[in-house]
């Protein structure tokens, strides 16, 4: 009996919890919600923004060392050019 007797006012307490939900309670619930939903857009606009600038950076990075192995590889065949010139000329 004494069981009966928390259970119910447990269940009366929580029925009277739920139903003092009022109308500014819900406008106010409303308007976080909505609050959050503006937050969560910001932050996907910003989470794309930052993918473009990294694929922009990751082909700038890609061009420049594409340039690097260019210049290094004339450099080695400048190198290469030059041995043999002077080789060359110890030779004489």
């Amino acid at each position: 009996m004494i069981k009966l007797l928390k259970v119910s006012a447990i269940v009366l307490g929580s029925s009277l919890m739920v139903a003092c939900a009022s109308s500014g309670d819900l406008d106010k619930l409303q308007a976080d919600i909505d609050k959050v939903q503006q937050q969560v857009n910001q932050a996907s606009e910003a989470a794309a923004n930052a993918e473009t600038s990294a694929n922009a950076a990751a082909a700038s990075a890609t061009s420049a060392t594409a340039e690097a192995t260019r210049a290094a590889n004339a450099a080695a065949e400048t190198n290469a050019k030059l041995d043999r010139l002077l080789t060359k000329t110890m030779m004489k």
